[in-house]
């Protein structure tokens, strides 16, 4: 693997207004991410941020900025920490932008949601405890180490399972991000049968293929999961949706039959969301 180039950049403030609908504001505290998903929807950020050229998951630029974070303005507000990067990248063991981040949310009466994907997480245990109305969520879509090394370089799915149940003993509120959910592949029965002890609530996202990366996930599928690729080509390419519909159902009848808390994000306005 060629070398991360590393940049820092100076910057206004760390608060973004989100235009999420559930989302006030969005703190990045890095740009791009080494963790380098080859299905990363964030890569698209290359074209705004000097990065056009760079192979997503090449760079990594670091956010200073001098302002402390206006904490008034978050009184009853949800801020999600991060949309577009991964907060924890191995970067963040060097530079602590995330960790200097939360040391000023303490005590702030405001939501927070984190999702990553690697347990770097535990290192700020303490400050994370504090926190009001904190959840933590790490992104896990197999068991299987062999398909997770295909698809990014962080954490093992071992190390981001032992990382939830680690939060949860410590009574942070924790949830597993199933995503994206990839057609054929993903088998969400078996990820929380392993993780349901340990996990407040599951959230449920599936794959979107659109862009650069879009053909090189289905040239992946091509290779390595032929049999699939009927599926993916009515998916993908002639975007038949009702494998979603399908899928939605199925998930909503499991959780709710097995008292599961749950919320399903298929962004298709005809998919079944959580009620």
């Amino acid at each position: 693997m060629a070398p991360i180039k590393v940049n820092t950049v100076q910057v206004k403030d760390y608060l973004v207004k989100s235009n999420m609908k559930i989302i006030d504001y969005t703190i990045n505290p890095y740009i791009g991410c080494p963790h380098a998903c080859k299905y990363c929807y964030a890569s698209y950020m290359r074209r705004f941020t000097n990065h056009d050229n760079e192979p997503w998951g090449s760079f990594i630029d670091i956010k200073l900025c001098d302002k402390q974070i206006n904490t008034k303005k978050l009184h009853g507000k949800t801020v999600f920490i991060a949309s577009v990067t991964d907060c924890y990248n191995p970067f963040e063991a060097k530079y602590c932008i995330t960790r200097n981040v939360l040391s000023q949310l303490v005590g702030i009466d405001c939501n927070i949601i984190m999702v990553t994907k690697s347990s770097l997480i535990l290192r700020d245990i303490e400050i994370l405890k504090p926190l009001k109305s904190l959840k933590v969520g790490l992104s896990i879509n197999t068991l299987y180490e062999r398909f997770k090394n295909d698809m990014d370089r962080a954490s093992s799915i071992k190390d981001r399972l032992n990382t939830l149940k680690t939060l949860y003993e410590n009574n942070i509120y924790t949830f597993l991000f199933m995503s994206p959910i990839f057609p054929g592949i993903t088998n969400y029965e078996e990820i929380i049968n392993i993780s349901k002890d340990y996990i407040n609530e599951y959230w449920f996202e599936n794959l979107n293929l659109r862009g650069d990366y879009k053909y090189r996930i289905l040239k992946y599928i091509n290779i390595k999961y032929p049999q699939l690729n009927d599926l993916y080509r009515e998916i993908y390419i002639k975007s038949k949706n009702e494998y979603w519909q399908q899928l939605a159902n199925e998930i909503e009848e499991y959780c709710i039959n097995n008292l599961i808390k749950y919320s399903i994000s298929f962004n298709h306005k005809e998919l079944v969301k959580n009620k």
